[in-house]
């Protein structure tokens, strides 16, 4: 599985995490097998234009994201990604790439239901 988390900063597990995943200034991608860490790696946002986040999930979509985990995100992004197959997970608490991976793994974080997307994005 790989999960895409928008940060911040290329620090990998280490990297903070970004508050709006369109406009975070990189990407941190984890390669999950068997419930354990594989691979992590991240690359630059490559950006969107004019505020629209269709490129944002074509740009997910290209980094082969099996699930992407946010601090928040708008309804037609949440839509764009449950049309791409790629699962939405909602985790506004943890600081930093590491602990929002490690509640991932132990369930303690769920995915984003349409009704909880945000009104104004």
């Amino acid at each position: 599985m790989r999960v895409v988390i928008p940060t911040s900063t290329p620090d990998g597990l280490l990297a903070k995490r970004g508050a709006h995943f369109g406009k975070a200034p990189f990407y941190v991608i984890v390669d999950i097998e068997n419930g354990e860490i594989k691979d992590v790696n991240f690359v630059q946002n490559p950006g969107h234009a004019g505020g629209a986040c269709g490129n944002a999930v074509s740009n997910i979509q290209n980094l082969g994201a099996d699930a992407l985990i946010v601090a928040g995100i708008g309804a037609r992004p949440l839509m764009g990604f449950k049309e791409a197959g790629i699962k939405v997970y909602f985790d506004n608490i943890s600081p930093t790439v590491e602990e929002s991976i490690k509640k991932f793994l132990k369930g303690e974080i769920e995915e984003i239901k349409p009704e909880n997307a945000c009104g104004v994005h």
